[in-house]
């Protein structure tokens, strides 16, 4: 039979393993898809991220996109002029995207 110091010790303790609130466990939350701007439902989003979990936000992500096509068109001959008028941007972001691309992928110019 225990000792009556060790049974006070074991009331005065806590318990390791508490009881969790059963409104606290989110199967018990009811979550709605409302989407955001960019698209009406979170669960059918055509972004490869959230847009609130990118840096930078959704320019970030449209920058990126748009780089890309900068950077495909240009493999493609189209000139630095050209791919600067066909975004409506200076030929200055052109070449930063073409760079931005070059360092993420490994190219980025032409071939």
């Amino acid at each position: 039979m225990p000792s009556p110091t060790l049974e006070r010790e074991r009331e005065a303790r806590p318990s390791v393993l508490r009881r969790v609130r059963e409104d606290a466990l989110p199967e018990h939350t009811e979550y709605r898809d409302t989407g955001c701007q960019v698209h009406p439902s979170c669960l059918s989003c055509p972004l490869p991220r959230c847009r609130y979990d990118e840096p930078g936000g959704i320019r970030a992500l449209l920058g990126a996109y748009r780089d890309e096509q900068i950077a495909a068109l240009r493999r493609q001959g189209l000139t630095i002029e050209e791919l600067a008028r066909r975004f409506r941007v200076s030929r200055r972001t052109v070449f930063r995207a073409l760079e931005k691309v070059r360092a993420q992928n490994g190219h980025g110019g032409r071939p």
